[in-house]
């Protein structure tokens, strides 16, 4: 234990924003006795789920805030890095104006989706597989750079973010939910499992770490129906019950449990941008 002067015992020190982001997101992890006996990994996404989500957000005349703060910072025929694109619902609205999209994800199949769909439209493209930033190395720069709901899967946030920056030239544009994207999970782990959830990170958490990192950024908060994880109310039990780690025997509970319009959740949702360095 360390003494201060006259004896004293010094305040304890405050973790960083950054070990706050990190350590919030750790307390995410299913329990082991729980992930041992899931009948199916809890955290693989179905491609169609990303390319109806693209298709809807091309298919959506209106602009969500990070739409149109990542076009306002965007030039004529300018170029859009998208990163952990999924489908392509944050970049391929922007085409046009954009005339370049680069896809960066982990997902060699979600690649194929987003390639297929910018096909389709004929917008000019590329695709990096690989995860950020240990590909930021092999990508260029991009007028604006954007990333939509990929930071709560991100434990060390600030190298993540510092290169987001570094490639945008004009602007970065994040998106994500004002909390944990499974918060609204949090009820049935509870009466399924008796595991009570975290409630942290925050967007707000972000922000406060953007902030330790000097980044003067802005936020603009926001509504909007959630993408259907399935076509139905079937579907979307199913694709709740793998995220709960159980098997078909629990649908009827889940059914149950979830709220009448669980299959087009409405979402909270924060757009942030800031200035790009490169």
């Amino acid at each position: 234990m360390t003494i201060g002067p006259n004896g004293a015992t010094p305040p304890a020190r405050l973790p960083t924003a950054a070990q706050h982001w990190s350590h919030a997101l750790a307390q995410w992890a299913i329990p082991d006795d729980i992930l041992a006996q899931a009948p199916a990994p809890p955290w693989d996404f179905p491609p169609e789920l990303f390319a109806r989500t693209a298709r809807r957000a091309l298919a959506d005349g209106s602009f969500s805030a990070s739409r149109r703060r990542a076009a306002y910072a965007l030039p004529e025929s300018g170029s859009v890095l998208d990163v952990g694109a999924g489908g392509g619902a944050a970049s391929l609205p922007l085409a046009p104006p954009a005339g370049l999209l680069t896809a960066v994800d982990e997902s060699r199949e979600m690649l194929a989706v987003f390639a297929s769909v910018a096909e389709r439209r004929g917008v000019t493209h590329q695709e990096v597989y690989g995860k950020w930033p240990d590909v930021a190395p092999e990508v260029a720069a991009a007028d604006v750079v954007v990333c939509h709901n990929v930071a709560y899967n991100v434990a060390d946030l600030v190298p993540f973010v510092a290169a987001l920056t570094d490639h945008a030239r004009c602007r970065v544009v994040l998106e994500l939910t004002e909390e944990h994207p499974t918060a609204h999970l949090n009820p049935l782990w509870l009466a399924l499992h008796g595991v009570v959830r975290p409630t942290t990170p925050t967007a707000d958490d972000a922000l406060a770490l953007l902030s330790e990192m000097g980044i003067a950024a802005h936020c603009e908060r926001f509504v909007r129906q959630w993408p259907q994880p399935g076509a139905n109310r079937a579907e979307t039990v199913a694709f709740i019950r793998r995220r709960l780690c159980v098997g078909p025997e629990r649908d009827a509970e889940i059914d149950t449990l979830l709220e009448p319009g669980a299959e087009v959740p409405v979402r909270h949702l924060v757009t942030i941008w800031w200035a790009g360095s490169a």
